[in-house]
């Protein structure tokens, strides 16, 4: 007679971060550059209404603005300015304009987003770069977040706290401001790595070789749009020309470097979509904080980048959270959702997970973080909470055991459920572990949301003996469930169960 098997201990704790539409960012208002009646474009007409406000009237127009808006933002005067220096292209006047003009026209050419007015879920979890001031046992975590807001766009948010050595999970005071960051101004590119993508993009052709040809190889934005205007005088039918700048502008603005003022706090900082190929939302960011075999640290993401047709992974860098790089990822591997890094290298070479084929799990190495090729069928869905598709839930968690990978699956009525495999540390090739049941599917009081019936993780840490694992349920908010970490592994290896 078969004894029914005990289920894993699984422990929700009591918090439930819920998307709060009360934070807002102060982004640019985009007009447009529809030509209205006068023949002018519509910014310009715009600018041109905002000129001719007599100046004596200015202050109270502007006072009313900063008594409304200056509470809700941090350093608001220095956000009017950056959005009035946005445009200050258009304007028609060789006139000096008062300070109080310019902060007036940036706040006409700025809006509030609530950039998680909808949802604020799918985090990940990794170890904050600041371990000092704790007591003996205890962890500082920075948790990202997707937000998602008006539009469904997704932004990144983050949230810090530490876990105490008891188990009990504490986040730091939430700040009632929040920023974008700032823009580096003039990028760099590396000439071998933008000539690659180009071709994976099939542009490597008359056009981006004259351009290419005239750049060094470590060049930067200036010298790439000099080059480009280069290739003007060269006789090339203006279809193909018109086109190849357009991708190459595309990818040039798809790699770009942020950064957020360094007395800010981890909640206050959100990364909103900032490219073209990422127009419509950055989703699903998997951090993992990777060490290199000399002892080097630098914190790795991948996400998805969505641009309302299309989908594209992308890399980001940084090595504080507070300076972003971000990077396209390259080779026929670097396709659809879900990638996520190992948090370090296995046989002196990168290795990713994937979903390569949009239903199953594969398995890529390479040589160079932004370059994977060849991606190898890891695990197929097979079991009944998995049939549609099989993912993984954010980076390998390196154990005594082996690699402890979170997957997700989909199964009946788009159910999605939390599982857990079990991967060798030398050869992840091989599964030598894998849970049976799901280890976490929505409980009766999380059924409901933007998007019912789902559960879904980005990634999460082992501290202690404790797996700590934070998840979005219902893409509408973010609990935390704790696992004996002993007590999964011997489950993953047992074979009966």
């Amino acid at each position: 007679m078969s004894m029914k098997t005990e289920p894993l201990r699984v422990t929700r704790t009591p918090h439930r971060l819920r998307p709060d539409p009360q934070r807002v960012i102060a982004k640019p208002f985009r007009h447009g550059e529809a030509i209205v009646a006068n023949g002018e474009s519509r910014v310009r007409s715009i600018l041109d209404r905002i000129l001719a406000i007599p100046e004596e009237q200015i202050p109270a127009t502007l006072g009313e603005v900063l008594r409304h808006f200056a509470p809700r933002h941090r350093d608001f005067e220095k956000v009017l300015e950056n959005h009035f220096d946005r445009v200050s292209h258009d304007i028609e006047s060789d006139e000096p304009l008062s300070r109080e003009r310019r902060l007036l026209i940036g706040a006409y050419c700025s809006h509030e987003y609530s950039i998680e007015a909808a949802a604020l879920c799918n985090p990940s979890i990794v170890p904050a770069p600041d371990q000092s001031g704790l007591s003996a046992g205890e962890l500082r975590f920075v948790m990202s977040l997707r937000a998602i807001g008006e539009g469904h766009i997704s932004s990144i948010e983050f949230r810090s706290g530490v876990v105490r050595q008891n188990g009990e999970i504490v986040f730091d005071p939430l700040s009632p401001f929040v920023s974008m960051a700032s823009r580096a101004p003039n990028p760099s590119y590396n000439k071998e790595i933008f000539a690659s993508k180009l071709a994976e993009l099939h542009f490597d052709n008359v056009v981006s070789q004259w351009v290419l040809d005239r750049l060094p190889q470590s060049f930067n934005l200036g010298q790439l749009m000099g080059a480009i205007v280069s290739s003007r005088d060269q006789k090339i039918p203006t279809e193909m020309r018109r086109e190849t700048i357009d991708v190459i502008h595309w990818l040039a603005t798809s790699n770009y470097d942020v950064e957020f003022a360094s007395d800010s706090q981890a909640c206050e900082r959100v990364i909103y979509p900032d490219s073209p190929n990422e127009s419509q939302g950055i989703e699903d960011a998997r951090f993992v904080r990777f060490v290199e075999a000399d002892g080097s640290v630098c914190y790795y993401a991948t996400y998805t980048a969505y641009d309302g047709h299309d989908i594209l992974p992308q890399l980001i860098q940084t090595p504080d959270f507070l300076h972003f790089s971000i990077r396209t990822l390259n080779g026929i591997g670097a396709r659809n959702k879900g990638m996520a890094l190992f948090p370090r290298r296995i046989g002196g070479r990168f290795a990713m997970l994937s979903r390569y084929d949009g239903e199953a799990i594969f398995l890529m190495t390479s040589d160079n973080v932004r370059f994977w090729h060849d991606a190898e069928t890891l695990r197929l869905p097979r079991r009944r909470w998995e049939m549609i598709q099989i993912g993984n839930c954010g980076s390998p968690i390196e154990t005594e055991a082996g690699w402890l990978v979170l997957t997700h699956g989909v199964g009946p009525m788009r159910c999605y459920a939390i599982g857990a495999m079990l991967l060798d540390l030398e050869d992840p090739r091989q599964v030598i572990g894998e849970l049976s049941e799901p280890l976490l599917a929505a409980a009766p009081d999380e059924r409901e949301g933007y998007v019912p019936n789902v559960v879904y993780t980005c990634g999460g840490l082992v501290h202690d003996g404790r797996l700590i694992l934070p998840y979005g349920f219902s893409d509408t908010g973010t609990r935390v469930a704790t696992v004996p970490v002993a007590e999964l592994i011997s489950r993953l290896l047992d074979r009966s169960s």
